[in-house]
Parts: C-alpha cells; structure tokens; sequence
C-alpha cells in the first residue's frame, strides 16, 4: 500500500499529510512533484494545502494546468481514490474533477479556527469508519473557501449523495448550503476545506483531546486493505 502526496509550488501542508500518513496512520507515502506524468505505483493520491502558484489569478487554476493533472484525471477515471484538502479541493475543481467554484470568503477575510463538520455520506473510500450524522472536530485555514454551486448542479449533488460533509452550527466563508466537502458521482475524488491532517493528533486539538478526523485517512487506510484483500 503506497501513497502519492502530489506537491505543487506554494504547497506547504505537504509535510503534515506526509507525517500523519507515514507516522500516525501508519501509511506508506512519499511525495510526488507535479511535473510527473506517471502515476501508475500509488494506491491513491493527496492533494495537499497551501497556496499554489501564490493563489494568482485564482486559488488552483494555474496549479489545475500542471503535467501531473492529465495521469490525475485518468486515474479518477479508473477509481483511484484521490483526496484535495483545501488548496487540493480547489485544484480539483479547477481541473474539473470536481463541481461548483470556490471563492473568496464571503467576508473577504482570511478565515483560521476550529469548528465542527457534520457526515452525510459514509459511502466514500475516505468516509467508510464513519456513521452519517457523526461530528468532527477539525480546523479550517482558507482565504478562498468558499463553496458555490448553481441550483440545478446542487440538486444533482444531493440526488448523487455528493455532498460528504456539512459545516455545523456555522457557516465560515458562506458556502452553499454549508457545504465543506463533496465528492464525484463515482465517490472515488473528494475534496475537503479543512485540514484533517491538522487534527490528526490529540497534541494538536484546542482542548488537547483526540479528534475523530484521522478516521478521514483511516477510512483510506480500510479502503486500500480491503481492496487488496479481494
């Protein structure tokens, strides 16, 4: 079982997925640079945070136009489980992996703190240990987050069961529908606002308790094992 945490210039969140894949979860993982075109030796793709390209022109477009981006949307195709996590969950929009946009936060702030998510969908390679309705304790660190989708393609998400997570009891950038995360019709790619990499150790959790994030890369974990089981 091997993992490919694909960098791009301006990542930097590359180096707490690599930590918490190899060192907590127990997953071997290495990263890739975005100017590969081969991605055939990993059992699924990250898509780290950070600030591609320095976010010009706009957050994930220009990274969205790098080599790698082509094997990434093959291997979408086949059902490799790829994950974008903030800066990766734009990309993958960019690339059109995903549906919908993200923009800049509704008050235009950059927006960093810890709040609750809520699961909707458990039918995921990255959502598997969950139970719907579960809450998560997790923090978000994002300028551009903010998730919008025209109606007719949000009734598309719901009918498809896309919508993975849900922000609860507030909504940080003003997305739709209080959207944090959503997957495509296959389940296969997700992308994620906030950083389940940073709540992956109880050290780091405001209140210094174990957060139920890691079952996001757990979930991964069991995916992979049963997989290569069958």
């Amino acid at each position: 079982m091997k993992l490919g945490i694909v960098v791009f210039p301006g990542s930097n969140c590359e180096r707490d997925v690599h930590h918490v894949l190899n060192d907590v979860i127990g997953i071997s993982a290495q990263y890739v640079w975005h100017m590969e075109k081969s991605i055939d030796d990993y059992d699924a793709l990250i898509l780290p945070g950070g600030f591609s390209y320095g976010d010009r022109l706009r957050a994930g477009v220009i990274a969205a136009q790098s080599p790698i981006v082509e094997a990434i949307k093959k291997k979408a195709e086949e059902g490799l489980p790829i994950l974008g996590i903030c800066n990766g969950f734009q990309i993958l929009v960019e690339a059109g992996l995903l549906p919908g946009a993200l923009i800049k936060n509704v008050k235009l702030k950059f927006s960093c703190k810890w709040l609750e998510m809520e699961v909707l969908n458990v039918n995921t390679p990255f959502t598997n240990l969950f139970r719907v309705n579960d809450k998560i304790s997790i923090p978000i660190a994002h300028g551009e987050g903010r998730y919008v989708i025209g109606d007719d393609k949000l009734h598309d998400l719901y009918e498809n069961n896309q919508v993975v997570f849900k922000y609860k009891d507030q909504n940080p950038n003003g997305s739709t529908e209080m959207i944090a995360a959503i997957c495509n019709e296959k389940g296969n790619v997700m992308g994620l606002m906030p950083h389940p990499e940073r709540a992956s150790e109880p050290i780091l959790s405001p209140d210094q308790k174990k957060s139920n994030a890691e079952l996001i890369f757990l979930s991964l974990k069991n995916f992979l094992s049963s997989y290569q089981k069958n």
